[in-house]
């Protein structure tokens, strides 16, 4: 019956409706009245009188069966569809309506049947009310397995994938019925059976499919029946076991695919269609899950603000805002540079909270009056500054933007932050700003030290820096490459067989972003616990292997060298930092600003910089004089005092830019 708590809709009228119901109901009574006379004849010889009370007791157990099922929503249900939810109200709806006839026959003087008629007639009769809800699935069933046999003649599903489904519950039960139709622009399949850790299952059939065994028997049951696809279908699995089954999947040749569960169907509703079947994304690979809110994080700090997001059409910017939704800010203001996508972000955003105000602005970091504007217009009480340029090997080439765009940017929105008393301010960093090696890093370690400089004489203002690692989804992953690759039959580019890295998913990376703004008490970096380290060889071997394909063989993997500014390991804070815990059991705070830090004097340096030689009338000669003046701000302000005599000798080097960035351990 219907879950009372939820009210459903009610139908309109019309006469198809009704016509359906009363064709339904007339066939759901002739099965009644066949059957009491089915057992009636089985248990007795009757007389003529009995077949009389027989006929007209039946009729009036119809009536009663047909008010039940009525009552109980069996006929507003579609049985061509139909799951073991829906076979389970037709039982109780026959359940029902047997206790009301056997009360009703107690009650006469003189009982019209016998009960065991009643009992068992109302079994035949509900055994009749599935044939005939079932008879096109059965039909069609039998039909197939007919040609298969008799006439030799398949389907086309037959000669199409073979397709072994992980997980006999209700989730590969209905995905096996929806597999065995043609998906609309997808493939069609042979399914061949399941797998299932029960071992009560195992050599039992469902939907006509043997189970064949549990987890560690798929790489012999795909190698005997020659399976093409493995599907995943359990949705109530943890990590670790999951993982172990995609390694046993790996020891094929099968391709592995995934079915999306509730959340995800209803996430992708907004695009074109929702994919009965998605391929294993490296976020199940690496086992990120999404972080939910912390209890112990007050998060008062940022609901019912007004929110300003720079960059907020960029990847984690994107993501910063979607999540903002939830804590229902009185107006989120959209920065971005980039039309296009500010348009779509926009346009997704006010359809998901129409009644929120949503402003989307399309300005520049780098000019103030675009920036200013926003503060007049808006007056933002909490920011997250997402605005960046990222791409480590563009950068190399192009230092003088890093310093006009991450730096000079950064410092105009910090400056008028403090200026219009902006209650929080966070930062988005990164690893590479620990000890940078490419200009990349640099300029986001000369972002922390601007935000530094600025909240050491804020008053009002409070200030977070955050630090990650590699963004699953992000367009600056690896991730997208590879598939790429994999895509165009290999090879596979990897700059060096021991690259490591750090990764977190896109949703996750913002969520913590998020709960770090409000730990902040004035001016702090926060590291966020990135997991274990990954080595990029062996992720991009499982990605190929998740395609059915063979690493070095299927697949070439070929390495082209470490790239410039680039580094083998990245590492979260450096040994000058010291981390300690903090109430969310994923984030970090770092300590360890240099007491000497003379905020005044890297201000105006930075000026210098910024307004004679990024912005006045002497740019740089070239990438090498950019990069010289990058390195002179972070050397000044980083570098203890005996490291200042190798800054000296830096600045005359005619070298790759990325080779002026390196730095000597500190003591």
């Amino acid at each position: 019956m219907a879950n009372p708590a939820i009210e459903l809709p009610r139908r309109p009228t019309n006469l198809h409706q009704t016509a359906r119901f009363l064709k339904s109901a007339v066939m759901d009574l002739i099965i009644v009245v066949v059957a009491y006379i089915v057992v009636l004849s089985v248990r007795i010889t009757p007389t003529i009188d009995e077949y009389g009370r027989t006929i007209v007791f039946a009729l009036y157990a119809g009536f009663v069966l047909i008010v039940a099922m009525r009552v109980f929503g069996v006929y507003r249900r579609i049985w061509t569809r139909t799951s073991g939810h829906d076979m389970t109200v037709l039982v109780k709806a026959v359940g029902a309506a047997s206790l009301v006839l056997l009360g009703i026959n107690l009650a006469l003087p003189r009982q019209p049947v016998p009960m065991t008629v009643i009992l068992v007639g109302n079994s035949i009769a509900l055994g009749g009310f599935v044939a005939v809800r079932y008879r096109s699935r059965l039909l069609k069933s039998l039909h197939w397995r007919y040609r298969a046999v008799i006439h030799r003649e398949f389907p086309d599903a037959l000669t199409h994938t073979r397709t072994l489904i992980v997980g006999a519950g209700e989730s590969g039960q209905a995905l096996a019925l929806r597999l065995r139709h043609r998906v609309p622009g997808g493939e069609m399949y042979r399914l061949i059976g399941f797998i299932d850790d029960d071992a009560n299952k195992h050599g039992m059939i469902l939907e006509g499919l043997p189970i064949l065994g549990g987890r560690d028997a798929i790489p012999r049951i795909v190698e005997r029946y020659g399976i093409e696809l493995i599907v995943f279908a359990i949705h109530n699995i943890d990590g670790p076991s999951f993982r172990n089954i995609i390694e046993q999947c790996e020891h094929t040749k099968a391709r592995i695919k995934l079915v999306p569960d509730v959340l995800e169907l209803v996430n992708m509703t907004n695009k074109k269609g929702a994919a009965l079947l998605r391929d294993v994304q490296p976020e199940d690979l690496i086992g990120r899950t999404v972080a939910a809110r912390n209890e112990n994080v007050d998060l008062s700090p940022i609901i019912g603000k007004i929110v300003l997001v720079t960059g907020a059409a960029g990847s984690v910017g994107s993501e910063i805002t979607r999540q903002l939704i939830q804590y229902k800010p009185t107006r989120l203001v959209l920065f971005d540079n980039n039309e296009s996508a500010l348009h779509d972000l926009h346009t997704e955003l006010t359809a998901k909270a129409p009644s929120l105000t949503i402003t989307p602005v399309l300005g520049d970091i780098t000019i103030r009056e675009h920036l200013s504007a926003v503060f007049q217009n808006h007056h933002p009480e909490v920011i997250f500054h997402a605005a960046a340029y990222k791409h480590v090997p563009m950068l190399e080439h192009y230092p003088g933007e890093a310093l006009r765009v991450n730096v000079g940017g950064t410092r105009n929105v910090v400056e008028l932050a403090v200026k219009n008393d902006v209650e929080r301010f966070v930062l988005i960093s990164t690893d590479k700003a620990v000890n940078p090696s490419n200009v990349m890093g640099a300029s986001k370690r000369l972002c922390e030290l601007v935000m530094h400089a600025y909240a050491s004489r804020a008053t009002k203002t409070l200030f977070a820096a955050v630090r990650f690692g590699n963004v699953l989804g992000s367009r600056g992953s690896v991730v997208p490459t590879f598939n790429r690759q994999i895509d165009n039959g290999g090879p596979v580019t990897i700059t060096h067989p021991d690259m490591t890295r750090y990764f977190m998913s896109i949703t996750e990376a913002a969520n913590l972003v998020i709960h770090a703004a409000c730990l902040t008490d004035g001016d702090a970096i926060f590291v966020l616990n990135m997991g274990e380290v990954v080595r990029i060889q062996d992720l991009a071997e499982r990605m190929i292997r998740l395609r059915g394909l063979r690493p070095f063989l299927d697949i070439k993997i070929q390495y082209t060298g470490i790239r410039p500014g680039e580094k083998l390991h990245e590492v979260l804070w450096d040994e000058s930092e010291s981390p300690r815990a903090t109430v969310h059991p994923h984030i970090l705070e770092i300590r360890g600003w240099d007491d000497d830090f003379d905020a005044s004097q890297f201000l105006h340096n930075l000026d210098i910089v910024l307004k004679t030689r990024i912005n006045g009338e002497r740019p740089f000669a070239d990438d090498v004089e950019a990069m010289a003046e990058l390195n002179r701000l972070m050397q000044v302000q980083v570098y203890s005092s005996q490291d200042t005599h190798e800054k000296h000798e830096t600045d005359n080097l005619r070298v790759q830019p990325s080779a002026l960035l390196k730095r000597t351990e500190r003591t």
